[in-house]
């Protein structure tokens, strides 16, 4: 798997006795992503599809909706001392009269942190227009199908069955087929990445589909959803009061506490089938 695990030495303790030996664990590195040749943001991630988590965070941001306005993404070489190339900064380069990102300290700021919306300083500031409507999407399914989701996406997180230390995203069509998986240490990042695959590949607006995440809903999730086009999350645990909140105002069906046969339909319950909505 390369650099997307490594191997650390663990003392362990299981009913009295004490051993040593090699864990298998998450790799952990930052990536400086950069628009042009100029830095835009820094994010803690693991290495792994990082053209697609570039081309996701600049759908999320609102600065790319289509694959023609990405000219090249690559690594940059030169990010060591001596030359070489550490893999850990990529460079998107933006077709002709795609308007670059605003470059301030707000931006760059919040962009550090790796748990995403942590540092914005207002919510102003991250309510991006979304070019797509996601209201009138006609998606339905059903509930058994929606519960079905979370095994369908643990089953294929191969990564995580050697770390535990992972999230996930998965984007599912409305029969419930796994169209793309994404893990990272973190939930933003992998929603980046399941949306900048779909972004290269001209799949935006992601119309009836559902994107289930491993861990939590929050607002980030719901407008990095919201901005690809996807009318539906659905989470294994809770959401937040302002995730809700974007949700209801997009016309987002977002579900949360979807574990084993239950759910909890928060907005727009019209979207799955049952007999009283």
């Amino acid at each position: 798997m390369g650099r997307v695990t490594t191997r650390r030495p663990v003392v362990r303790i299981r009913d009295g006795m004490v051993t040593r030996r090699p864990d298998t664990m998450t790799v952990e590195e930052p990536m400086e992503l950069r628009v042009d040749g100029r830095a835009l943001t820094v994010t803690m991630r693991t290495p792994g599809h990082d053209f697609d988590l570039a081309a996701g965070f600049l759908v999320g941001e609102g600065v790319v909706w289509s694959a023609d306005q990405v000219r090249a993404v690559r690594y940059c070489a030169g990010a060591t001392a001596d030359g070489g190339n550490t893999y850990n900064v990529v460079d998107v380069s933006l077709a002709p009269g795609v308007v670059l990102p605003e470059l301030t300290l707000e931006r760059n700021f919040y962009t550090t942190s790796s748990c995403g919306l942590c540092g914005k300083a207002s919510l102003e500031a991250v309510e991006t227009s979304a070019r797509w409507s996601v209201a009138d999407d006609p998606l339905v399914v059903s509930p058994e199908l929606l519960t079905s989701l979370p095994d369908r996406l643990r089953a294929a997180q191969r990564v995580f069955d050697v770390t535990g230390g992972l999230h996930a995203a998965g984007l599912f069509s409305a029969e419930g087929e796994l169209l793309t998986l994404r893990e990272d240490v973190g939930r933003h990042n992998a929603v980046d990445k399941v949306v900048g695959d779909a972004l290269q590949s001209g799949l935006l607006p992601l119309r009836s589909t559902v994107l289930m995440v491993s861990g939590r809903a929050s607002f980030e999730l719901v407008q990095k959803a919201v901005m690809a086009g996807i009318p539906m999350l659905a989470a294994v645990s809770a959401p937040s009061s302002l995730a809700v909140d974007l949700a209801a105002e997009r016309g987002m069906t977002l579900v949360g506490f979807l574990r084993g046969s239950s759910l909890n339909i928060y907005t727009a319950p019209e979207r799955i089938g049952m007999m009283d909505p």
